[in-house]
């Protein structure tokens, strides 16, 4: 019980209301996610379709222009949550297949 108490308040710490504060931690991570995984997604096999790689580039473009643009962090991690998502998913598909 006080480990997941605990646990929520380092998380809400983090990811709850003081995410502007964490700015520049959450964006490197974000940034290092996010292009890690979407790379190994085009290079196992996105390059070989052109609408996976439409999927694959799109949100994590948004994710970037987003970065630069200096947009609030709950829009970032939003974004970066959605493009990491979808990198798994055809990472998992590319492997598994």
């Amino acid at each position: 019980m006080t480990h997941e108490i605990i646990e929520t308040e380092l998380t809400d710490k983090v990811f709850g209301k003081n995410t502007e504060f964490h700015r520049f931690g959450l964006i490197s991570a974000v940034l290092l996610i996010t292009g890690c995984l979407g790379g190994i997604a085009v290079g196992l096999g996105g390059v070989e379709s052109t609408i996976a790689l439409i999927l694959i580039v799109i949100p994590m473009m948004v994710t970037l222009s987003f970065l630069l643009a200096v947009m609030p962090m709950k829009y970032i991690l939003g974004a970066g949550i959605v493009s990491t998502s979808v990198d798994v998913l055809f990472i998992a598909y590319y492997v598994f297949t």
